[in-house]
């Protein structure tokens, strides 16, 4: 008959916090089920494991009231594909899927629970969820599961079925039969009944301990029916009708008081706990006077199904039908908890309670490990059972509330473990197998002590013989989610690798066969859904790797940089990752299994990788791996150009390498131009005004000396108004008009050359004077070598050669001496040196405009070449107007002679008034 099937949660691709695909495990008003991550990528998968491989008739799903995701689909398998080699491995086999409804009717204030019949064999069942309906309650774009039942009946008893039905229709035909047409339509009527104690609204709306009692009344029920005993089961009928009311009340009561709980209203919690109490009390003294409840109080852990007898095999049901079921639950915002109807009493799938996203069972005070497996078979004489394989939850019934010896290994396990038990005997492999916790821990711990007593002169065969029976468990107990199970194996390994076999001088290939058996299956470990479990995984790894008589063998940093496939886990990968990082700082690369080309290749590979944490990791090693090998580290990265940087990844990747060098990176590059733009933006303004105020300082002046020669002319001539000005005669009166128009330094005469002309003239034709490049100051060339050593703003940065006698960059000056390639310069009194083409010529002032304005003079002079290319000069009086915009660039100091030639030159040809 088809009875719930209890499973464990293998793994998921991720959780929020505190709402791990683990309390899918437990049914019960208050739990909060599953909830993705915030802003997940979709599609999200949990995978789930039966306590048995078993024929699934039918799928519950109780989705949440505004986390709905679109369709979930389900896949089933007899074994995980990571169990085998990729040639054996098996995959998952699809079985279809479902369409859940967006809640928009019901305002997002009520849960579909979805039910689902198939006909599928297997032990694995694996959900895979689709993107999310959106409202305005998801804003994080989130799925969730409430809950999740399996109705099914066990796969292996297909033989025992088969004698079962044979005997039936012997009987049958014989005229024997013990039916009783009275039981048609319940569920010893009919193969294919389901219970509905089994349903999932009945688990989500009772309380668990009531659901209990009713359950185990429901037995005997069915018990007194079949003995015709029928007023003990109409009594017994009548008492489950009112242990569902009372189930009904404390659940709610549960319900309130756990808001009252988050609320940190502690006198109402405290009240509604005592009213707990009093209802609960008064209800099993009922039962207890009508002698329906035994005097000891259940101790089988909530949700329990019955073990049912075998019956025949039920005609397949078309897979894909569906039936739409809501509940009924009040959306409770900011904890508001909503008081329920204590006097509704809605019939099986109909209305469930509305439970807070923050709410827990009664069972959150305990740790993951420590809570009862929701849905194993009940056996008789045991406490506390856990499914075959381990994959269980602690009770939470003490070690000694466990009473006898563990329970004999079938014939199945005989022939799984014959190696360890000719070995080290039936009864402790017997508890390594056991059903309950306390018994697989305490088989682990004997056999480490009694691996550590065994003599010093015992036959190597006979050691390595206890070695590999020891490897056998630690491997199977490596993959209990018990953690004192768990804790107990890796404790048994330790103590093997670091003392048994140096104890005992075992050889490398003993501890290479240990490591090779238990760090693989250690490694899946840490891919964990517990965060505690997948920490103490990693640091064991961690720890073990630095032991000497590992770190020799060289496998684990084998393991680590193994490629992440495409659909390993989050978790798996992030502690790969991490562990992977940390090895490589404590071990390096230097003949520690860890080399340039894997850790490259792994981590190149795992910038691909759709998890960002995965990818910043490798980043991070990729970063590490720079600091030691800078070289070999760029032969595995593409190369460093603009169309390589549109990758953000590698973008950070070369920053990093710059910082490591001490480069600027792409990004203080272009602060620097953009602040040296800045700068020469401002430095120009400023000199355009300095150049502006010293046309109108030259103006004022000009104006003095006009006014003054005006003044001395009339004193000398008073009568100079009534007569007509002759023209001077004799040199001793010299015409004080005789420089305008001239040009100081190169000779030149025109018309043009006004006041403004002149300073045009000075500014950008005169042959003898240029602009020094780095201050912008008009200088003679004669003198521009003694400029840029003395008085230039940027003198600092020109050293002199001792050579060539000219100035040259300090930072090029090492090399311009190196190469000698300068023309060596004469003394002073024997040539000139020209500062622009590095030639010597004649010495003497004449000489200078010889070389500088001559036909065959100084060629690097670009005022000389361009007058010798410029067109004829406009007719007099047409030259063209100086405007104060033609010399902006020069700088603030620079010194520029006013046109009547009141500066001259001094001797160290800088120019000052006479």
């Amino acid at each position: 008959m088809p009875h719930k099937i209890g499973f464990v949660v293998v793994s998921s691709s991720g959780h929020e916090d505190g709402f791990s695909a683990r309390e899918l495990m437990i049914h019960a008003p208050t739990v909060s089920g599953w909830r993705s991550p915030r802003f997940c990528q979709f599609p999200q998968e949990i995978v789930l494991q039966m306590v048995e491989r078993c024929r699934i008739r039918k799928l519950q799903l109780l989705a949440h009231q505004y986390m709905i995701p679109s369709r979930v689909e389900f896949y089933i398998s007899e074994s995980l594909p990571e169990c085998f080699s990729p040639c054996h491995a098996e995959r998952f086999r699809r079985l279809g899927y479902v369409s859940l409804c967006d809640n928009e009717m019901t305002g997002c204030k009520a849960r579909e629970l979805k039910s689902v019949y198939v006909d599928a064999v297997g032990q694995f069942l694996k959900l895979i969820f689709h993107e999310n309906h959106t409202n305005k309650y998801n804003v994080y774009n989130q799925v969730a599961l409430v809950a999740i039942n399996i109705i099914g009946d066990p796969a292996d008893l297909g033989d025992e079925s088969n004698i079962a039905s044979r005997e039936k229709l012997i009987d049958h035909y014989l005229g024997h039969t013990t039916e009783d047409p009275a039981l048609e339509g319940t569920c010893t009527g009919k193969s294919d009944y389901i219970s509905p104690l089994d349903d999932l609204a009945f688990d989500m709306y009772q309380d668990p301990e009531v659901a209990q009692i009713i359950r185990k009344l429901d037995e005997r029920k069915r018990e007194a029916v079949q003995k015709e005993r029928y007023d003990y089961a109409k009594k017994l009928k009548q008492a489950i009708a009112d242990l569902q009311k009372v189930g009904e009340r404390l659940g709610r009561f549960e319900v309130e008081k756990r808001c009252a709980v988050e609320k940190e209203d502690y006198d109402l919690a405290k009240e509604k706990k005592q009213q707990m109490e009093r209802y609960r009390g008064r209800a099993y003294a009922r039962l207890q006077l009508h002698g329906l409840l035994d005097a000891e109080p259940p101790l089988v852990p909530p949700g329990s199904p019955r073990h049912q007898p075998a019956t025949l095999s039920p005609p397949p049901q078309e897979e894909g039908v569906t039936e739409n079921r809501f509940a009924e639950a009040l959306l409770q915002d900011k904890l508001s908890s909503h008081s329920l109807d204590t006097s509704q009493q809605p019939p099986v799938d109909q209305s469930l309670p509305a439970t807070h996203p923050h709410l827990k069972t009664h069972l959150q005070s305990l740790p993951y490990d420590e809570r009862p497996l929701p849905a194993v078979h009940k056996q008789p004489g045991a406490a506390a059972v856990e499914p075959e394989d381990g994959d269980a939850d602690m009770s939470e019934a003490p070690r000694g509330a466990t009473a006898g010896e563990p329970e004999r290994l079938t014939e199945k396990a005989l022939r799984e473990a014959s190696c360890a038990v000719d070995v080290l005997g039936e009864a402790l492999v017997a508890g390594a197998y056991s059903k309950t916790w306390s018994y697989r821990e305490d088989a682990l711990l004997t056999l480490c002590e009694r691996l550590g007593e065994m003599p010093v002169g015992t036959p190597k065969e006979d050691l390595r013989s206890a070695l590999r029976a020891s490897v056998f468990l630690i491997r199977r107990a490596i993959r209990d989610i018990v953690t004192p199970v768990f804790q107990a194996s890796l404790k048994l390994l330790k103590m093997v690798i670091t003392q048994y076999i140096p104890k005992h001088k075992l050889s490398k290939l003993d501890t290479t066969y240990c490591v090779e058996r238990t760090v693989p299956v250690l490694l899946t470990r840490t891919g964990d859904s517990s965060a505690r479990l997948r920490i103490v995984a990693s640091n064991f790894i961690q720890e073990i790797a630095l032991f000497k008589e590992v770190k020799s063998l060289q496998m684990i940093p084998s393991y680590l940089v193994q490629p992440l496939k495409a659909n390993t886990s989050t978790h798996l990968a992030l502690s790969q990752m991490d562990l992977l990082a940390r090895l490589l700082k404590d071990l390096g690369t230097s003949d520690t299994g860890f080399t340039v080309d894997n850790v490259m290749k792994f981590s190149v590979g795992a910038l691909e990788h759709r998890v960002y944490e995965v990818r910043e990791t490798a980043v991070r090693i990729i970063w590490d791996m720079y600091k030691e090998h800078r070289a070999l580290t760029l032969d595995y990265l593409p190369p460093d150009d603009s169309s390589t940087r549109k990758n953000v990844l590698y973008k950070t990747i070369f920053e990093g390498f710059a910082k490591l060098d001490g480069r600027p990176t792409d990004a203080e590059i272009r602060a620097q131009k953009k602040a040296a733009a800045e700068e020469a933006e401002k430095q120009k303004k400023d000199e355009i005004k300095a150049l502006q105020g010293q046309l109108a300082a030259l103006k004022e002046m000009q104006a003095e000396v006009q006014e003054k020669e005006s003044e001395a002319t009339k004193a000398k001539d008073p009568d100079a108004r009534g007569r007509k000005a002759a023209p001077p005669s004799t040199p001793d009166a010299p015409d004080t008009r005789c420089l305008d128009n001239l040009c100081i330094f190169c000779g030149e005469r025109s018309d043009s050359f006004t006041e403004e002309g002149l300073d045009l003239h000075y500014w950008k034709q005169c042959l003898m004077l240029t602009r020094c490049d780095h201050c912008r100051q008009v200088v003679e060339i004669a003198s521009l070598t003694e400029h840029l050593l003395t008085e230039c703003d940027k003198k600092d940065g020109f050293g002199k050669c001792y050579r060539c006698n000219e100035a040259v960059l300090k930072e090029e000056l090492p090399k311009h001496i190196k190469t000698r390639d300068c023309n060596p310069a004469k003394p002073e009194k024997l040539a000139n040196r020209c500062p622009l083409c590095h030639e010597n010529f004649t010495p003497g002032e004449e000489a200078w405009k010889a070389h500088l304005m001559g036909a065959a003079g100084c060629t690097m002079n670009l005022r000389r070449t361009h007058v010798l290319h410029k067109p004829a000069a406009p007719p007099p009086g047409k030259g063209p107007a100086m405007s104060k915009s033609g010399t902006s660039g020069t700088k603030v100091g620079s010194k520029i002679p006013t046109p009547k030639g009141g500066l001259s030159r001094s001797s160290g040809r800088t120019y000052t008034k006479r």
